[in-house]
């Protein structure tokens, strides 16, 4: 309890010291701690109908809720809502959206919830996923990534930068990237 208490924080520049603030969230954005304080501030948050799930990563939260349960889903809202706001957090609406998965074009969708943008795509981990699941939207975005890096490859390698670096370079970044969730 000691160290989720009593934070505050002041900023040192130009050898001048600002005041001290209190800070008073649960859970401290952009700390090294925060996403495992954040694990542990979550550890009783579960769903409140049975067939839904949560799931949390670092410091998102996914509420996941089954096509035959679309009912519920502003109830769930309303209870990470509540849930934030005991825990001395806030639900972050601008972040908060909505992604319905559906493989038939012709579903016909629930309206929007309230106050929640409806997307057709979602970024998960650093994993692009589209309404119908395919991985198109993933592939376009890698594929846009890799020629930027492959530009700058190329800037880099007409001001001189061996050729063994550039290959380290080009393993760091095109490779890993694309590498990263191809098993998924």
């Amino acid at each position: 309890m000691d160290f989720l208490d009593n934070h505050a924080h002041c900023t040192k520049y130009d050898g001048l010291v600002s005041a001290v603030a209190a800070i008073q969230a649960g859970v401290i954005q952009g700390s090294a701690l925060g996403p495992a304080s954040y694990i542990v501030t979550a550890a009783d948050l579960h769903p409140v109908f049975g067939g839904n799930r949560i799931f949390k990563f670092a410091d998102d939260t996914y509420l996941v809720v089954p096509g035959d349960a679309m009912n519920t889903c502003k109830d769930g809202i309303a209870h990470l809502q509540t849930w934030t706001a005991d825990n001395n957090l806030r639900l972050n609406r601008e972040k908060t959206k909505e992604i319905i998965f559906s493989a038939c074009r012709k579903v016909q969708l629930p309206p929007p919830l309230q106050g929640i943008e409806r997307v057709s795509s979602l970024r998960v981990l650093g994993v692009i996923v589209n309404d119908k699941l395919t991985a198109a939207d993933h592939v376009t975005a890698l594929l846009s990534s890799a020629t930027s890096l492959l530009y700058a490859m190329r800037v880099l390698r007409l001001h001189g930068t061996p050729t063994t670096s550039l290959n380290d370079i080009f393993n760091a970044t095109v490779v890993s990237r694309i590498q990263y969730a191809a098993p998924a």
